[in-house]
């Protein structure tokens, strides 16, 4: 993604300085376009429980890249293998309980921490093998976002046809674009594909409450990138259906089981059922690390996080002098409940697009695509080039 005429992605290691961990402040956006340091499992930690960083594929990526740092703080205990496992071990489940709904965030912790400890040598091949493995998780997170985007782009492409050259109008839910992962994103993968295959899209923005992550971020990313957007109320999207104002529907997911249930940020169920009443295709975009294959229902076995009622009760924003400012929008008295997520049953989904291609959300389908069950992540032969990873912005 370009940024001012840069490109960014959204976690990289500090050119020079590889112990730090680099990241794009999500809680500064759309106002301020802030870079923030890690640089210990700490730091790690509390930016993705705080939601400095947040989306499926990213807090994926931040989990590889905080066990590196785990590598790190420990390195003086690498000649100590059971205290250098008991401290890598505890920095696994330190960062795999911040968001207990998504997937690809123990996903990618259980296996930054397999793969050190199995790796041989002293505290530098360690600390080595770990960089390039967090690396690795990175930009095969990357390249999964950039092949669904050329899945997706074909079902718009499609109903562009359709529509003689008419824009396609496509709904999404929260933020599953680049800011959701690496890069590209899952569910704006497709649109901007598409966009820059030269076809007509128009994507009506949920705002997201109670985090405003469509109006804060998604809304941000596709002004960047030039595609025309409206950011509508989240109860909108029902009466867009109605009136035949919305083609497509496209979102992305924190967890995906193999029969195809999906969870996503709270809200998502409500869009798929409106969707399947007005005959309107409802679409998961997700890539691989996103599936649990050990998980049959999605009611029964996602574990839906709870977070702190204050995001519900005060909303930030800018006031007409330019100042930032956090308000509260309830009475002092009336305590709140938000629970971040809720779960799509499959039968409400018309397909998955992953970075295999698009199935149908059955275990049929999914099996079909993923017959080995847990894939193998992609192994892309190398780091991004350093020039890929700007020390700062401006």
């Amino acid at each position: 993604m370009n940024v001012e005429g840069r490109r960014y992605r959204t976690i990289w290691l500090k050119e020079g300085d590889p112990a730090v961990v680099r990241i794009i402040n999500q809680l500064a956006l759309p106002h301020r376009f802030e870079i923030i340091d890690l640089r210990s499992v700490e730091d790690v930690r509390r930016a993705v429980k705080d939601m400095y960083l947040r989306g499926a594929g990213l807090i994926g990526a931040a989990a590889a890249f905080g066990m590196y740092l785990a590598v790190l703080e420990a390195g003086s205990a690498a000649g100590d293998p059971a205290g250098f496992e008991a401290a890598l071990r505890r920095a696994a489940a330190l960062l795999k309980d911040t968001r207990p709904t998504a997937s690809n965030l123990a996903w990618a912790a259980d296996r930054m921490l397999a793969l050190i400890l199995r790796t041989p040598g002293g505290a530098g091949e360690k600390r080595e093998r770990a960089r390039l493995a967090a690396q690795e998780i990175a930009d095969g997170d990357a390249e999964c976002c950039r092949r669904i985007g050329l899945h997706g782009a074909e079902l718009i492409k499609v109903i562009a046809e359709k529509k003689r050259g008419e824009p396609v109008n496509i709904l999404t839910h929260c933020n599953a674009g680049w800011l959701a992962f690496v890069d590209y994103g899952s569910a704006l993968s497709p649109v901007y594909a598409a966009f820059d295959q030269g076809i007509k899209v128009h994507v009506w923005v949920d705002e997201t409450r109670p985090r405003n992550q469509g109006a804060s971020l998604t809304a941000w990313e596709l002004a960047r990138h030039g595609v025309s957007h409206d950011l509508i109320a989240d109860n909108a999207g029902g009466h867009l259906m109605q009136h035949g104002m919305v083609d497509l529907v496209i979102t992305g997911a924190d967890r995906v089981t193999r029969r195809g249930d999906a969870a996503n940020k709270i809200g998502t169920y409500l869009k798929a059922l409106a969707a399947k009443e007005n005959g309107v295709p409802f679409y998961t975009a997700l890539p691989s690390s996103t599936f649990d294959f050990t998980m049959d229902d999605g009611l029964g076995e996602i574990p839906i996080e709870e977070r702190d009622s204050a995001e519900l009760r005060f909303i930030s924003g800018k006031t007409a002098e330019g100042r930032i400012e956090t308000v509260q929008i309830c009475p002092d008295e009336s305590p709140a409940r938000n629970w971040g997520f809720d779960v799509t049953p499959a039968r409400y989904i018309t397909g998955l697009i992953s970075e295999r291609g698009i199935c149908d959300a059955s275990e049929e389908g999914i099996r079909n695509l993923y017959p080995e069950g847990n894939p193998v992540p992609l192994r892309l032969g190398g780091s991004m080039p350093e020039e890929s990873f700007p020390a700062d912005f401006g």
